[in-house]
């Protein structure tokens, strides 16, 4: 039997102690635990051994019991661990040997997209798509497949699920998937009210797992820029893909309205050499040696329309170099114009109004992007005619009797550009979308046609709409060509270059009047999205250019 000796300075591990009073143990019940037979114990205090009391043996005893039954979970934990292990090995050994193979006495499957899948519920069909989402379990798998129509849960039992390849699947792989469509048991619920019960799949692409798994690539909370590096990826996520599906059904409505309304459709150059909305937003290029530009606007060249076509619109790409971070600016956006002949402002206010209230009823309606915007937007409330109209001064009136400053921190005057926190906070103060209409001459473009009752103002008017602001601006345009010369020298801009454009006045000039609705910023309105750059499939803006 040994004795041993005990030092707060000792260690319990027996490859750097032994219990000596050279390399004494830290604890007595680790002495104890090491050897039950022990003859004494010796405790160092005040620089000497003493033997251990009674009381404090009793406790050494008691705490070496504690270690032996850690000692023993520890090791039960060890060969359950092992046997996991071993477990395991066996099943991938298993899942090795099981090959999936498709059934020939089975129904040929025949292909067709998820949006698709209620029309052969109880038939044998062919799905491709990726992986959204996974999770695999003992002779079960569920996998949520995406095909960008629609998303639909397949199950995979026994042998399909338990396979190897199978156990190998990541998220956003993309497979062939064949089996047959059932609606799900009353309780049970997954996309659409359905499920494939599959029984056979092929694998066309794995995607990475680990440290390059989707999940890595892009999470929720990471930084907004880092976000926008890897856009390519984000667009395939539930909400920014609904957004897009939204965006397109909107394009289409509004190309609906303006068929029925008689519009024709033209495609006007996005390469210039005129400015519309002011020199110092232009894009500048090398054009074959001459300075061009991208286009702000497609207005002066639907203007030229008129007389062949009537009616006309464009849906295209505009291009602003605005050094702004706003959320509602982008610096190249889809840009909705039309021009209109034959008409006066309170017509082209009518027209604006009705296009825009018929379009949202249309999105509303379509099967697809109606459900996606009460997903998206649960709250939002259709506008209804006829829009508030307020005019300019009455809205300076407006902001100032509500203690709203301008941007020089003082009271609205009349000729001040009413900037966007101002106007956000007026339009959603009110709450309705509004026609806000008789801008001063100074601070809009040199285009714009003054009324006649008021020689200060303007016949223009920009939509506002409750949590976005401005989504559409438009006037009637001047139909004299002395006027417009004015204009232009009002603006410092030299004429030369717009002798096209001057034409429309000089060969059978006519009352006409137009508006540009920027995209991005009715779906921001219509999907509830913070900012423009949602809504956008690749959003440009001061420093993004990329991917």
């Amino acid at each position: 039997m040994s004795s041993y000796y005990i030092s707060d300075a000792g260690v319990d591990d027996l490859s750097k102690a032994d219990g000596s009073q050279l390399k004494p143990f830290k604890t007595p019940a680790f002495a104890i635990f090491n050897d039950e037979s022990f003859a004494k114990l010796y405790i160092l205090k005040d620089s000497e051994f003493a033997e251990i009391s009674p009381s404090a043996l009793k406790k050494a005893k008691k705490g070496a019991e504690g270690l032996k039954k850690k000692q023993l979970k520890q090791k039960q934990i060890e060969e359950q661990k092992k046997k996991k292990e071993a477990d395991e090995l066996a099943k991938s050994l298993e899942s090795m040997n099981i090959t999936i193979t498709e059934d020939k006495s089975l129904p040929k499957a025949h292909k067709i997209k998820i949006r698709d899948v209620s029309k052969d519920i109880d038939k044998r069909v062919q799905l491709n798509g990726w992986i959204h989402r996974l999770r695999v379990q003992k002779n079960r798998a569920f996998i949520v497949l995406r095909d960008g129509t629609g998303y639909i849960q397949c199950l995979l039992k026994g042998d399909l699920a338990n396979a190897y390849q199978t156990s190998q699947l990541t998220l956003e792989s993309t497979i062939s998937i064949s089996g047959t469509i059932e609606k799900l048991p009353e309780g049970k619920t997954a996309p659409g009210g359905v499920e494939l019960l599959a029984d056979f799949y092929q694998v066309y692409g794995l995607a990475p797992a680990g440290d390059d798994s989707i999940t890595n690539k892009v999470q929720e909370n990471a930084d907004a820029s880092l976000l926008l590096d890897q856009r390519h990826l984000m667009l395939r996520g539930e909400t920014l893909s609904a957004v897009m599906k939204v965006r397109a059904a909107f394009l289409k409505a509004i190309r609906t309205v303006y068929v029925e309304e008689g519009l024709t459709e033209v495609t006007p150059p996005c390469m210039v050499q005129t400015q519309v909305e002011g020199g110092s937003t232009l894009f500048s290029l090398k054009y074959y040696g001459e300075d061009a530009y991208l286009t702000q606007s497609s207005q002066l060249y639907l203007e030229t329309c008129l007389p062949a076509l009537g009616d006309v619109y464009c849906i295209q790409e505009s291009f602003r170099a605005e050094k702004s971070h706003t959320r509602r600016h982008l610096s190249e956006y889809t840009h909705i114009e039309a021009e209109l002949c034959f008409l006066d402002f309170n017509d082209l206010l009518s027209h604006i109004e009705t296009l825009i209230v018929k379009s949202i009823d249309y999105v509303l309606k379509d099967p697809i992007a109606g459900p996606l915007v009460k997903q998206l937007n649960p709250s939002f409330v259709a506008p209804q005619l006829p829009f508030k109209r307020l005019e300019y001064k009455d809205a300076i009136k407006w902001l100032n009797e509500n203690g709203i400053l301008n941007e020089d921190g003082e009271d609205f005057k009349f000729g001040d550009d009413i900037a966007e926190a101002a106007e956000r906070k007026m339009t959603d103060t009110i709450g309705v979308p509004i026609l806000l209409t008789r801008f001063p001459v100074e601070i809009k473009s040199f285009y714009m046609k003054k009324c006649s009752d008021d020689p200060r103002v303007t016949e223009s008017v920009d939509v506002l709409m409750p949590t976005v602001g401005e989504i559409t601006g438009g006037s009637m345009r001047i139909d004299s060509v002395e006027e417009l010369l004015a204009g232009f020298k009002r603006e410092k801009i030299s004429p030369e270059a717009y002798y096209w454009f001057i034409d429309q006045r000089k060969y059978g000039t006519s009352p006409h009047g137009g508006y540009g609705l920027g995209t991005e910023r009715i779906l921001a309105w219509l999907c509830n999205r913070f900012t423009v750059r949602d809504c956008s499939l690749y959003p440009r803006f001061t420093g993004r250019c990329k991917p």
